[in-house]
């Protein structure tokens, strides 16, 4: 990804034209995103650990990725400086105040969020993302990151630096584990086959597997899905982006 430097946080421009992309243009490509983005976190063994110690992301995925989705879009399309805004920040803060929880453990969930549905728009949706709306996504991360107190891990002042260190990060983190393998178990199998038709419900797992990168399926001890199920997903996302794009 590449992209200029963002303007100072929060301006209106840069905000109304990510919160137009993923709230009007792209949302379901953007949803889907976020979601893998949310996944990614589960490579991470510290943060496996803590979402595993919850209980809820085995016992309730659904209503905890929506619960995210719902916090992050609200945060995006009414900006940090609502009230919503604010009570949504405050309520991070709260959640997040523990000794388990670092700065950088907070920096790599945030990156996960900004990078991940970006990612999948740039790959199955009906056209890239645009350098203004990549340093408008950029803009929106460093004004989250500023509220809740962490440092810009870029050095370089644009999205492309965010990735840049998430990539390292993950290089230097990433790793099998018992907290990660079961939430990918309860994600894959409940998440993803509560929004599938019934005959395909089955094969979610497999589905979701063909999303995730070598990286990802490696510390998640993920299988690469049959070249069947590969070939079927990767049509699929490819005759959806070309009837987008015929109706665009």
């Amino acid at each position: 990804m590449t992209g200029g430097t963002a303007g100072p946080a929060g301006t209106a421009g840069a905000h109304h034209a990510y919160a137009r992309l993923v709230l009007e243009t792209m949302p379901e490509e953007s949803r889907v995103g976020l979601t893998l983005g949310f996944v990614r976190t589960f490579g991470i063994p510290d943060i496996a650990r803590v979402l595993y110690g919850t209980g809820r992301m085995t016992t309730e995925p659904r209503s905890r990725a929506k619960a995210t989705g719902v916090a992050m879009f609200a945060l995006i399309g009414q900006g940090l400086d609502s009230s919503d805004g604010r009570r949504i920040v405050d309520g991070l803060r709260r959640i997040h105040d523990r000794p388990d929880i670092t700065p950088e453990l907070m920096q790599y969930v945030l990156a996960c969020f900004t990078v991940c549905p970006l990612r999948f728009i740039d790959d199955h949706g009906y056209r890239a993302v645009t350098g203004e709306e990549r340093d408008a996504a950029y803009a929106f991360h460093l004004g989250l990151s500023d509220v809740l107190g962490l440092p810009d891990p870029s050095n370089g002042g644009h999205l492309a630096g965010v990735e840049s260190w998430m990539r390292g990060y993950e290089s230097r983190r990433f790793a099998p584990s018992t907290a990660g393998r079961a939430l990918w178990e309860a994600t894959s199998k409940g998440l993803l086959a509560a929004r599938l038709p019934a005959p395909l419900a089955a094969l979610a797992p497999a589905v979701a597997a063909s999303l995730l990168d070598q990286p990802l399926r490696t510390a998640l001890e993920v299988r690469r899905p049959p070249t069947p199920v590969r070939a079927l997903v990767t049509c699929a996302l490819r005759a959806r982006a070309r009837s987008r794009r015929r109706a665009s």
